[in-house]
């Protein structure tokens, strides 16, 4: 997305991902711009189809610009079409009477700058006599496919403009005919006023205001929002499906599923930041880049993704899916479990033997053969392993490999029937 302090007005935002699962339009500003569009439509099949191509993510990039917005809208057949949605500017009276009305209350100021658009200021610039939202029939529609009302492309270039207004209301401003730095500038010099005395072109200097009489005003700026909820879910990442070939070396799939895997564990650490007693719980140590690999392939990764993750972690492709499944089990301890093959100090010893002695009657207790940290079942088909932390963590052998059964337990006895296949 462009700077919009740019002296140019005019904007241009990158293609939104599909949104599959969620409203167009979150805002009542946003829903307002969809009912002009909505209301006029003649052929509703048109609106529908706009919607389903918006929400499918086949609008490009969008211009906006005084009196205009434009991007090429891609249709189910593969085709593209440049789309244009005209709105008529405000004139410079118009703006005058909104810049007056913006001054004399701030907290309109306020709001632009936090990104919202309260009722409040829309119903104060009516009465000033300017209309900022489209009403019916004010979105003109004009496309290359000939339709000489809003088409599927036109109505799908609206909706995506819907959640660009979600985002910030001055794409709005600026298709009325001000950019947001040119519309600043001028409620800036507004706000300052020039003294009879002062000649033309001769600045003055003014004491201002004492900051804490101007916060203390509840005019100046609005009282804070409640903290937002934590979304139930990770947010979808940019699609990456453009017309334009990936530079050398970027493999387009594994990009995308490193940025699915990045939103998943920010969503994950934000969950567990925000939980009673996080701040008393230890610092988890840095994952290797073996470890983090293995991490990544529990996404479940594209198949020449979970290649490349098999190679990054120094495992075949086997080797990969068993230690998923004990990350899965225990994350970094379950790994290292999985790994290690390590002597029992004396002192950990005894106290493994004293446990499995204890975990079942003299007359019911398995056969068990030790080597340093593991301990397997007579048979050879379920073993023990103990961890540093004087865990047992339960292994079962598939196909000549010794394999993850199921999370650690204190007790022996629950790990090796976890091993064996026990409720």
């Amino acid at each position: 997305m462009s700077d919009p302090y740019e002296s140019t007005p005019e904007r241009t935002f990158a293609a939104l991902p599909p949104a599959h699962g969620r409203g167009f339009a979150l805002t009542w500003w946003g829903q307002a711009w969809l009912k002009a569009l909505e209301d006029a439509a003649l052929d509703t099949q048109q609106v529908k189809t706009g919607r389903r191509l918006a929400r499918a993510g086949a609008v490009g990039a969008v211009s906006v610009r005084p009196g205009r917005i434009t991007a090429v809208v891609q249709d189910s057949d593969r085709t593209s079409h440049r789309a244009d949605v005209l709105l008529q500017e405000l004139s410079e009276e118009q703006w005058d009477r909104f810049l007056d009305m913006a001054v004399e209350r701030a907290g309109h100021i306020a709001a632009l700058l936090d990104r919202e658009m309260p009722t409040h200021l829309v119903e104060d610039a009516e009465a000033a006599g300017v209309e900022l939202l489209p009403g019916l029939g004010d979105l003109e529609a004009q496309c290359d496919c000939g339709t000489w009302d809003h088409c599927g492309h036109t109505a799908a270039l609206c909706y995506q403009v819907a959640r660009l207004l979600d985002q910030d209301p001055f794409v709005l401003l600026l298709l009325r005919g001000r950019g947001e730095r040119e519309l600043l500038d001028e409620l800036q010099v507004r706000s300052v006023p020039r003294t009879a005395t002062e000649a033309p072109g001769q600045e003055q200097a003014h004491e201002g205001v004492d900051a804490a009489e101007a916060y203390a005003d509840g005019e100046i700026l609005p009282p804070l929002p409640d903290t937002p909820p934590v979304p139930a879910e990770p947010g979808l990442p940019p699609s990456l499906d453009t017309e334009t070939d990936p530079a050398s070396g970027v493999d387009p799939v594994a990009l995308e599923f490193l940025a699915t895997q990045a939103a998943r564990e920010a969503h994950r650490l934000l969950t567990e930041a925000l939980r009673t007693g996080h701040e008393q719980r230890s610092i988890s140590a840095e994952l290797t880049l073996a470890q983090d690999a293995v991490r990544l392939a529990a996404g479940p990764p594209d198949t020449s993704v979970a290649g490349r993750l098999a190679e990054g972690s120094g495992r075949d492709r086997e080797g990969l899916a068993l230690a998923v499944r004990a990350w899965e089990h225990g994350g970094t301890a379950a790994l290292d479990v999985l790994e290690a093959d390590r002597p029992a100090q004396a002192e950990t010893l005894a106290r493994a033997r004293a446990a499995l002695e204890s975990a079942w009657e003299e007359d019911q207790r398995p056969a068990l053969r030790a080597s340093r940290n593991r301990w397997t079942v007579a048979d050879g088909r379920t073993q023990l392993r103990l961890g540093t932390d004087g865990r047992w963590w339960p292994y079962r052998k598939e196909r000549g490999r010794w394999a993850p059964a199921g999370p650690a337990s204190q007790d022996p006895a629950t790990a090796l029937a976890l091993a064996e296949g026990q409720e």
